[in-house]
């Protein structure tokens, strides 16, 4: 029972950090790339109608909030989970997948970049998690 309870909260708290992270990088994207004048990022409509003003160094940000997002939840939850380590990194790279698939349909965004996002910056972050997450494990037992 402990260790479902901790798995639970594993994949809560990578949803929960994941998305701290996401979203932090996102609330920082226009002061470190500032928009075209006049858009605003906070605006589907805004970003639907000033789309075609967007450059590709305005997609970096929101490229690396998906990617980093997604790696630091996935770990975190590797890490806290007792159990099934894996397969909750995969799940919270899962959750961020969905969500990336959803905002692809919500958020208006050139092709070349959310086939670049859904492929690269939720599941590879998720293994990646894994792979980080074995090492620090191993380091910590020896």
């Amino acid at each position: 029972m402990l260790n479902l309870l901790r798995n639970v909260l594993a994949i809560l708290a990578g949803i929960a950090i994941g998305g701290g992270v996401n979203m932090a990088l996102i609330t920082l994207s226009p002061l470190l790339i500032p928009p075209p004048t006049g858009v605003d990022v906070n605006s589907a409509e805004s970003l639907s109608k000033a789309m075609h003003l967007f450059e590709p160094r305005h997609f970096v940000i929101p490229f690396l909030a998906h990617a980093l997002g997604t790696l630091a939840g996935a770990l975190a939850a590797y890490l806290i989970a007792a159990t099934y380590r894996v397969e909750i990194a995969y799940v919270i790279g899962a959750v961020f997948l969905c969500g990336g698939v959803a905002a692809s349909f919500i958020i208006p965004a050139p092709t070349w970049f959310i086939a670049l996002d859904l492929l690269a910056a939720y599941l590879p972050m998720a293994w990646l998690s894994i792979q980080i997450g074995t090492r620090l494990k191993q380091w910590k037992l020896t």
